[in-house]
């Protein structure tokens, strides 16, 4: 009727010119709503933190600047403060939750707060803190055997340190000790810690102080994505043969590596380039050490230890990070043969082996077993990886997309072919996921990779959830 009143009130042309205006209105909302784009939504949790009632961000930003070290650096604009978490979740100040999907830096794998490893730390403190691994506890040696059952060949033997760094300098030290060789082979990109010897080994000029760092060679690094000889394996390790036959006596102590570099942007060895390696290493008399600080206790997934997936085993693994789900603990494991140079002469660790933390290390162990927490970071990443590997044809800024399980990264770059580093549009990205509460990592030597290690309890919602978030952010850009 409206429409018939509005006709007899209008003359033809201007009916037709009306007619004409509604229409095109209506074709304007109509391809508003199609390309609307849905804000993405947190999945539910029924958890929700006690009032926070401490000193706010502001207030321990100033004490930050005042009275810690100037070198310690944050995330984001505005940096967050964060006062509680559980399982995969984060809670800052004001009791707003975040999806962690940096846990820590691959640190926590059971999920913020488990309350069996919680209980482990709780009731171990409650009848003993700390003694020396002078007096015998039950803690140590438990943690030890259960430790020890997950590792291949012989690797039998168990020395217990507070950090990674810690880690793979002892195993640096027993390389060179056992070998009788100064010379270690370790990969350009790589970090391996931040004291005299793991700075060495690490390979990047942004991690390394001017002071003394000797005998170490650092040999081309097997990426594919950027390396020289993309994915072939066997090439990039004709270069570890040429530095031991032209850098070297022709002995070497050792090789250090990760499977899945963490720091140096989440890049897993080309195929083929371990088992080569190794052989010439041992051909060269050296002993291979696999760093699994970041890659170890289930985060890939398809296997418990990331050198697993290369088909080799190694001689010396280090551990941390995953290992007490955020306490301060750290590991190295040989083989009893190898073990038996630290007898040489006293070698001490003083909080190594501590009571309360290898009460956790063990709780840690036994929820990734029983809860499948290896097989959640198989599923659970692989169809994660699927999404982004979607997300990067719909956004030319992604350049590619890798890993495996949970330890996945995301590297953006402004032109896919020249491979330019997008430095300041990943720090964009990062921030827009911030406010639509994701936390998310970032590495590589040009900090333009996204580095996504979640807890391993990381469902598929969070999953959908993290990449909807990602998809966003970009389609603002």
């Amino acid at each position: 009727m409206l429409r018939f009143a509005i006709k007899r009130a209008l003359s033809g042309r201007d009916f037709q010119r009306c007619r004409r205006r509604f229409s095109q209105v209506a074709r304007n909302e109509a391809s508003l709503h199609e390309n609307e784009v849905v804000i993405p939504k947190l999945p539910p949790f029924d958890y929700s933190p006690p009032p926070y009632t401490g000193p706010s961000a502001d207030e321990i930003l100033q004490k930050r600047k005042q009275y810690l070290s100037p070198s310690m650096f944050y995330f984001y604009k505005k940096p967050l403060n964060i006062v509680d978490g559980k399982k995969q979740y984060l809670f800052d100040e004001n009791g707003r939750r975040y999806l962690d999907a940096f846990g820590g830096i691959a640190t926590v794998c059971c999920g913020h707060c488990h309350p069996d490893v919680v209980k482990a730390i709780v009731n171990q403190t409650n009848r003993l803190q700390h003694s020396t691994i002078l007096y015998l506890n039950h803690a140590i040696a438990q943690f030890a055997e259960a430790l020890a059952s997950k590792l291949p060949g012989d690797l039998k033997v168990v020395f217990f340190t507070n950090s990674g760094t810690e880690a793979n300098e002892l195993a640096m030290m027993i390389a060179r000790l056992y070998t009788g060789c100064h010379d270690i082979i370790s990969l350009r990109n790589a970090y391996h810690g931040n004291a005299a010897g793991t700075m060495g080994a690490t390979a990047q000029c942004n991690w390394k102080f001017n002071v003394v760092q000797s005998g170490v060679h650092h040999a081309l690094n097997p990426d594919p994505y950027r390396g020289v000889f993309d994915s072939d394996g066997e090439k990039y390790a004709k270069d570890v043969q040429d530095l031991i036959d032209f850098g070297t006596s022709g002995h070497v102590a050792g090789f250090l590596s990760e499977a899945i570099q963490g720091v140096g942007g989440i890049i897993e060895l080309a195929p083929g380039y371990l088992p080569a390696v190794y052989s010439s290493i041992k051909k060269a008399g050296g002993l291979c050490i696999a760093d699994e600080v970041q890659a170890g206790f289930a985060r890939t997934g398809s296997h418990f230890w990331g050198f697993e997936a290369h088909g080799v085993v190694p001689d010396i693994v280090t551990m941390a990070k995953g290992i007490g789900n955020g306490i301060p603990l750290g590991a190295v494991v040989t083989t009893p043969e190898i073990a038996e140079v630290l007898t040489r002469r006293n070698y001490f660790n003083t909080f190594g082996g501590n009571p309360v933390c290898t009460a956790a290390g063990l709780a840690v162990l036994q929820v990734i077993e029983r809860e499948k927490l290896q097989e959640n970071a198989h599923v659970v990443g692989s169809h994660l990886k699927e999404r982004l590997i979607a997300l990067k044809d719909k956004y030319e800024i992604i350049g590619d997309v890798r890993g495996r399980g949970l330890m996945l990264g995301v590297e953006l770059v402004t032109d896919r072919q020249l491979k330019t580093p997008a430095k300041v549009e990943i720090m964009h990205v990062m921030e827009q996921m911030k406010d639509m509460g994701v936390l998310v990592g970032k590495g590589g030597f040009y900090g333009n990779v996204f580095r996504i290690t979640p807890p391993l309890c990381f469902t598929k919602e969070d999953a959908d959830f993290f990449v909807d978030v990602m998809d966003y952010s970009m389609s603002k850009m």
